[in-house]
């Protein structure tokens, strides 16, 4: 937990830290990751000395929901491939990247947040968390793959990996439900050493099997791979090499023990992994682009580690883990080496590549030795590994007929893979009779090299000493391995039948990739409209076709038409409901007070006459008028919170209507017909009723104690607040709150949309707040000289700015001598509202008002001058903060959004409490300040701006016209 952590802050703070100090922040994360790959080496030697390691924190214990990390054999080892090779990808990132390479800040702290989700993903035994973490991966491989935001193919292809993964991932996600509530367990680790049965169980094994295969590109979703190779090349070495399509294979490897003997679960793997397998061999002999050479045959080796684990028996899983290892190391460093094949020439395309060897020996001995250990040849470590799955293989057919139908699909798509690996080597380094050499422009320094030959030179070592890599690897199937024997790793078995396959392999392998050389022409493709990738194009165009059709059927552009449909179905479904169960209560009272009526009889007049108002004005004026009977109800009725935040809201609420319709006509010009009217007044009136029957039926339903009376000795004790309203939204009901927050930050976002034309970060040049004071300073001792013709009184920072005809020194006066006061009142909400009525968003509100004030008097450059900050980075501050208060209690042992307090004794003073729910509530203040802030900037400020340049333009027409 504490690594997961580490990583995720120094996510949060690559980007800034790579502003500074630029293309060396990746050396900075890679050392990062070396050091935890390090650290997770120790432990991993404490888990085969000792057993698991786990960790456990409640999260939500309500609902038995906790963050539950396991360290074991097969989560330590993949957890050191995704740091160990994600340390080597960041150093070469390091050399890869230029000084000047757009977005870079950003493609680190991706690679960064990747990383971590990776890591979680390996380490969570808690289902739920881990497809937390498994959805984080599909965001952040979306992010990196379209790095290179301005090419489309970039962006069409990690929109491609995003749905296909996301639709997987949320098939999964069905499955691990299902499966925990049947197994009545949350933990895999538990869920496998249990599995359920029945239909349930079954159902949710493929359901996840959906997930994992879309994860890993295997067949039928094997065609959003090769197209993400639109990616940077270290994008393509880690997610698609040994990182993000692992994952797929890691839940396999994970699940088959114990879900292994469900009827048709072995047979979907072997059959979609054969399909993958031969598909993927075949298509990389078509390819001429090196790096899709290197991206099918990445497809084709998935298909033959899903073939391999589906086999179901620990003795192909052994061979598995050694493949699957195999494949990381060998893989990677092709990826890379052809990363600065591309950057050194300038192409990737074979056919134009010619006598590189010869200029880059070292960088051709280092893709040699990757090359031969992913074609199978010895002694490297893909020799053994490969050699390990003939022979666990033959060995499984004598039990299981399908483990020889696999052995048969492996044979043949290894002879694939040493063909199109040296059809790579020769398109990449040979010298090509009739093709010009070709120039080296930028030759590659040695640091950038280190990272290609670390992976490469661990294939040749793991090779040699396979026995260590036996021991290694052979934990991982212990407890499913009793009563079998395994096959240990080793470079030499004598003279067996997996050795006579393996000869024949690189011996046909060898002749084809001849015979392939001597020709420029590809192996012959079927037809592109049967491919699964013309399925997928086919399909999101019958989408967004359908999307377009009814988008125009119902997207009308007329409010009162959105308005009518969703009133209309809410009277159908709420008076069919309320009809049909007619449950009515025996008796209810229409009248609880008599402060009610005249406050009921003002609220029906003012609704009624907005029905006949003749300008807009009237109309939000009167509308408004209701809601402020509202908050006079509440108060009336010992809510002062209610009070306070309804009549809040309604005032700002008031101030936006008016900043929007004052681009608006005035006056209400257009009526509709009297049948339109009828209509109006029929849904209003069916509205209405329908309300006001909920609300009969409610009050009067109640036939317990309700729980609002366990409340206040509820917040005291848990919350230590006395405001009963303020203690459930920032601690009892705080999960709420943040879905709340995140509801503003979305509606912010939309109204700014809309408003701003290209950006929503304010770029205009800002009135400091110091040469602000500094020009109204000169300006008093102006005013101070009656001699001064040129005196003229300001009250505000930017009043200079301020055209004559639209100043009122009234007003101007009046909010110079109140803001302070609202802004110290705002904070005083904020301080007290643990215990008296206020809180967060009500001192958000107040502050707001402020600065609605502030706006109101001097107009876009007050408003600047006032608050310089940009209110995006105000909504993200505040968000941030509240979840930060939300998950810090976790690192104490304590529950998501647990309070802790201490009262400080002031003396004579009385007492202060301090409750860290206060800091949650800081961060709803700044999220409402925040909200409004960008709502005065866009439909305030940018109005005012847009409505200047119409003016000056209209004046500039006007005198060319004269």
């Amino acid at each position: 937990m504490s690594i997961l952590l580490i990583l995720a802050a120094v996510s949060t703070i690559t980007h800034p830290l790579a502003r500074v100090i630029g293309r060396s922040v990746f050396v900075v994360a890679a050392a990062l990751l070396a050091a935890i790959t390090g650290v997770l080496a120790l432990m991993t030697a404490r888990v085969s000395a000792g057993g698991p390691i786990v960790e456990a924190f409640a999260w939500v214990p309500e609902l038995d929901l906790t963050l539950t990390f396991r360290l074991d054999e097969v989560s330590a080892l993949f957890a050191l491939l995704v740091t160990g090779a994600g340390a080597l990808v960041l150093l070469y990132c390091a050399r890869y990247f230029d000084v000047r390479e757009p977005g870079l800040e950003r493609f680190a702290a991706v690679f960064m947040g990747f990383a971590t989700s990776m890591l979680g993903l390996v380490l969570a035994d808690d289902v739920y968390l881990l497809f937390v973490f498994w959805e984080g991966t599909t965001i952040f491989s979306f992010l990196l793959i379209g790095h290179l935001t301005r090419l489309r193919t970039s962006t069409a292809a990690a929109l491609q990996a995003l749905i296909v993964t996301t639709l997987g991932g949320l098939a999964m996600l069905v499955g691990l439900v299902l499966l925990a509530h049947q197994s009545g367990s949350s933990l895999l680790s538990e869920i496998v050493a249990e599995p359920p049965e029945g239909a349930v169980g079954v159902t949710a094994v493929f359901l996840i099997l959906a997930g994992a295969l879309s994860k890993s590109a295997i067949f039928p979703f094997h065609f959003w791979l090769p197209g993400a190779m639109a990616a940077p090349t270290p994008v393509s070495a880690y997610l698609h090499a040994a990182a993000m399509v692992k994952a797929g294979i890691y839940l396999i490897a994970r699940i088959t023990p114990a879900f292994g003997d469900v009827v048709g679960y072995r047979e979907t793997l072997v059959v979609l992994g054969a399909a993958t397998m031969i598909n993927g061999g075949i298509r990389a002999l078509r390819q001429f682009d090196l790096k899709l050479v290197v991206a099918h045959g990445t497809v084709s080796q998935l298909g033959l580690l899903v073939m391999v684990f589906g086999v179901g028996d620990p003795r192909a899983s052994f061979a598995g883990f050694a493949l699957l290892f195999a494949h990381a190391l060998a893989k990677a460093p092709l990826f890379l080496s052809v990363g600065i094949i591309d950057h050194s020439t300038g192409t990737r395309d074979l056919r134009k590549l010619s006598g590189l060897g010869r200029r880059m020996p070292v960088l051709m001995t280092i893709t040699v030795l990757a090359s031969a250990s992913m074609a199978g040849f010895p002694p490297f470590f893909g020799f053994i590994a490969k050699e390990s799955a003939f022979t666990e293989l033959l060995e499984v057919g004598h039990e299981r007929p399908l483990a020889l139908a696999a052995f048969a699909v492996a044979v043949a798509g290894s002879v694939l893979t040493v063909a199109y690996m040296g059809r790579f080597l020769w398109g990449a380094f040979a010298a090509k009779p009739g093709v010009e050499t070709c120039r080296v422009a930028h030759a590659p320094g040695w640091s950038i090299l280190i990272a290609p030959g670390a992976f490469a030179l661990a294939t040749l070592v793991l090779g040699l000493f396979a026995p260590v890599a036996d021991r290694v690897l052979l934990p991982l199937v212990s407890d499913e391995a009793a009563g079998v024997k395994i096959e240990h790793l080793a470079l030499w078995h004598g003279i067996t039948p997996a050795l006579f396959a393996s000869v024949g392999v690189l011996l046909s392998g060898s002749l084809l990739a001849w015979l392939l050389s001597r020709t420029t022409r590809r192996v012959s493709p079927p037809a592109e409209r049967w491919s699964a990738s013309h399925a997928y194009w086919v399909s999101t165009h019958f989408v967004d076709s359908v999307a377009i059709k009814l988008t125009s059927i119902t997207q009308r552009g007329s409010l009162p038409f959105y308005l009518a449909v969703i009133l209309i179905v809410l009277v159908a479904a709420l008076g069919g409901t309320i009809l049909v169960t007619g449950e009515w209560p025996s008796e209810y009272a229409l009248v609880t007070s008599p402060v009610q009526v005249p406050i009921a009889i003002v609220m029906v007049i003012a609704a009624l006459f907005s029905l006949r108002a003749r300008t807009r004005f009237q109309s939000v004026v009167l509308v408004g008028l209701t809601g402020y009977g509202m908050a006079a109800i509440f108060a009336m009725h010992g809510a002062p919170d209610l009070a306070l935040t309804q009549a809040l809201v309604e005032t700002v609420t008031l101030i936006a209507f008016v900043l929007v319709i004052r681009r608006l006509p005035q006056r209400i010009g257009h009526r509709a017909s009297r049948p339109k009217r009828w209509l109006r007044a029929g849904i209003g009136l069916g509205v209405g009723l329908v309300f006001g029957m909920l609300a009969v039926i409610a009050l009067g339903s109640r036939i317990a104690e309700p729980i609002s009376l366990q409340l206040p000795e509820l917040a005291y004790a848990g919350g230590h607040g006395s405001n009963v309203v303020n203690v459930m939204l920032v601690d009892i009901r705080g999960w709420d709150t943040m879905g709340e927050l995140s509801v503003i930050l979305a509606a912010a976002t939309g109204v700014a949309s809309l408003v701003f034309l290209s950006t929503r970060v304010d770029n205009r040049p800002k009135l400091s707040r110091r040469d602000a004071r500094r020009a109204a300073r000169e300006h008093l001792q102006r005013v101070a000289d009656p001699n001064d013709p040129a005196r003229r009184m300001t009250w505000l920072l930017a009043g200079r700015h301020l055209d004559p005809a639209r100043r009122s020194i009234l007003l101007e006066v009046v909010v110079r001598l109140i803001f302070h006061g609202l802004i110290i009142l705002s904070i005083y909400l904020l301080l007290t509202g643990h215990n008296t009525p206020g809180g967060g968003f009500a001192g958000g509100l107040v502050a707001g008002l402020a600065l609605v004030a502030r706006y109101l008097a001097g107009g876009r450059h007050e408003l600047g001058a006032t608050v310089p900050l940009d209110a995006g980075r105000i909504l993200g501050i505040g968000l941030a903060l509240s979840v930060s208060m939300a998950f810090i209690p976790m690192l104490f042992g304590q529950a998501a959004l647990a309070s802790a307090w201490v009262d400080l004794d002031l003396g004579i003073f009385g007492s202060l409490p301090l409750v860290t729910s206060t800091l949650f509530d800081v961060g709803v203040y700044l999220v409402v300040f925040g909200l409004i802030l960008d709502v005065l900037r866009s439909l305030g400020a940018e109005i005012d701006e847009h409505e200047e340049a119409d003016i000056a333009s209209f004046e500039e027409e006007g005198v060319s016209s004269r």
